[in-house]
């Protein structure tokens, strides 16, 4: 059999490129004999450099030393690709894991801002900015402060970084602003969530980033400001990515909103591998509804059932009701017994995840 294994990296305990080895290696250990093929995929989140790197063997890492989300020093890598176009992935610089501990109402992307400004610098023409694992619920005004934009309030003084300070905007100087470069911008998504309302950034996203519900009220009233200022089109969906980071990025410097996971997929050559595979396995931490939501694993479900292929999910947890278009989910937890022996050894899981899912899948 033709086995392609393409799972989202596991957060928080493996990348995706060592959960489609391990899985493969659980496989192989049933059925020897097929040929096993891998794409570990991202959807603009964590994953998204190792995703481009992969499939693009001539790009350059890069690395640049920026504030983190909540002002300490972090390094952030980057790719320079041969064509000029620079791969930036948010989490690097602005990911949630990167706070010393929560703060929903001053986290920033000032350092994702600070990455493309360099970026820039060292001759990129066009920015791939993947979104996903945002700290912080700032509408993308840290990164646009780091690019030179100014918000100001009423008395013309400068608001402190954070979400919950839009509350105050009244203005905004764009003087100062970098223009875009020329070849633009285009952000990966990976959610449809507009940028407010109970839908939006922070009614979904925001107790996941340590909001109380009072702060995610203000969190909304604030980002609804930054849109009646800003203007743009903030019910777009996408618009909520990354504490709405999407929004900023589309609203002020003309960045395009683009689905992570399958424009990541196109590019690592998921529609020709699904073509003459006979069984595709995916995975991801936690799987639930809002993989379907413009996730790695909702987008791939939905290409190999267009494809007409079988698919197989292994995930840290099954939370809900699987789809069925879903052939087998096996789920890590439950093989090992508990949420901590599943994230103590996750790798010697997904080996047996692997095996299992092979037993089930191949009917042997």
């Amino acid at each position: 059999m033709r086995v392609l294994i393409a799972p989202d990296s596991f957060k928080g305990s493996l990348a995706a490129g060592d959960a489609a080895r391990a899985l493969a290696r659980g496989w192989l250990a049933r059925r020897p004999a097929d040929e096993v093929r891998l794409l570990p995929l991202a959807d603009g989140g964590e994953g998204t450099l190792d995703a481009f790197a992969s499939a693009l063997p001539d790009a350059k890492r890069m690395t640049e030393t920026v504030g983190g989300p909540d002002g300490r020093t972090v390094v952030a890598d980057w790719l320079l690709l041969p064509d000029g176009s620079a791969v930036i992935e948010l989490a690097q610089s602005s990911g949630l894991p990167l706070m010393h501990i929560p703060d929903p109402l001053g986290a920033h992307t000032c350092g994702l801002g600070a990455v493309m400004r360099a970026a820039m610098d060292k001759g990129a023409t066009r920015l791939i900015v993947g979104l996903g694992g945002s700290a912080s619920t700032d509408g993308g005004t840290g990164a646009l402060r780091a690019l030179g934009l100014r918000l100001l309030d009423s008395a013309g003084h400068d608001l402190p970084p954070g979400g919950a300070a839009l509350v105050d905007l009244a203005r905004i100087d764009v003087d100062g602003l970098l223009p875009p470069p020329p070849g633009g911008i285009d952000v990966l998504v990976d959610v449809t969530a507009p940028l407010t309302g109970p839908t939006g950034a922070a009614a979904t996203f925001g107790p996941q980033k340590g909001a109380q519900p009072d702060e995610v009220e203000l969190l909304d009233r604030a980002l609804r400001r930054w849109a009646e200022v800003a203007g743009g089109r903030p019910d777009e969906p996408g618009c909520g990515a990354a504490g709405g980071t999407s929004y900023g990025l589309a609203t002020v410097w003309g960045a395009r909103i683009m689905p992570g996971a399958r424009t990541i997929s196109d590019l690592v050559g998921i529609p020709a591998a699904l073509a003459t595979a006979d069984i595709v396995i995916t995975g991801e931490g936690c799987f639930d509804q809002t993989s379907l939501t413009g996730k790695v694993v909702g987008s791939l479900l939905d290409q190999a059932r267009t494809a007409g292929v079988p698919i197989g999910v292994v995930a840290g947890q099954v939370g809900g009701p699987v789809p069925g278009a879903v052939s087998e989910a096996i789920s890590l937890v439950d093989l090992a017994g508990s949420v901590a022996a599943a994230l103590d050894d996750p790798a010697i899981w997904l080996v047996e995840a692997g095996t299992l899912i092979a037993q089930r899948l191949a009917g042997d």
